[in-house]
């Protein structure tokens, strides 16, 4: 049986204080961090919990693996921006606008956090069937996004239609290598707004 001093002392500790969703998010910062410092692949779960501050223990009983935790911290990542190009947006602004505001949010988001955007291109897609199911959900969720967007009677009146499922496929699949590509060759993502606007607007324009 503890002391009444290991008893306070436990009781005080980080381990003891937080509730389970506190320990779950921060878990996701610690592998944010274990990506930044050495990236996903040679990361460890011990890397993970050295930078959360907390045990193995409690790792695996929020995750069953780091590949688990990655996918998790990606599936909040990817909700986060879709929140955020959302919001920049001004649906009254001309259609134009609108689109240099989407790609301006996409790429600040990217650039806020590149060692883990870089991990999301290249490290994801050998991770198996639940990453392939995380990149559905991330391209269904841009899908619906960019149909949320254009489908509004601003647009509708300057003659511009939610695209194909098809032409988004492309055109997303197309900025994120783009931006992948840039990162790995040492260049500022900041530098492809100008062609990233131009393919959006040649994708989503007023059809004749």
């Amino acid at each position: 049986m503890p002391t009444t001093s290991t008893a306070h002392r436990e009781a005080a500790s980080p381990e003891h204080q937080a509730a389970p969703a506190e320990f779950r998010q921060r878990l996701l910062a610690g592998m944010a961090a274990a990506i930044r410092e050495g990236g996903f692949r040679d990361s460890t779960v011990a890397d993970v919990v050295r930078h959360a501050r907390t045990s193995r223990r409690t790792f695996y009983e929020h995750f069953p693996s780091k590949q688990a935790c990655f996918i998790a911290l990606l599936q909040e990542a990817n909700a986060g921006m879709v929140r955020q190009i959302a919001a920049a947006v001004d649906r009254h602004a001309p259609w134009e606008v609108q689109v240099r505001q989407a790609i301006e949010a996409w790429i600040a988001v990217a650039q806020s956090d590149l060692p883990l955007t870089l991990s999301w291109i290249r490290d994801l897609p050998s991770l198996g069937s639940d990453a392939r199911q995380l990149q559905r959900e991330w391209l269904e969720a841009f899908v619906v996004l960019v149909k949320d967007l254009t489908d509004t009677p601003e647009l509708r009146a300057a003659g511009v239609a939610p695209p194909s499922r098809q032409l988004m496929i492309m055109l997303l699949g197309g900025l994120r290598e783009l931006i992948a590509t840039t990162v790995e060759d040492g260049g500022d993502i900041g530098d492809i707004t100008e062609v990233a606007v131009q393919a959006t607007r040649a994708v989503l324009g007023p059809r004749a």
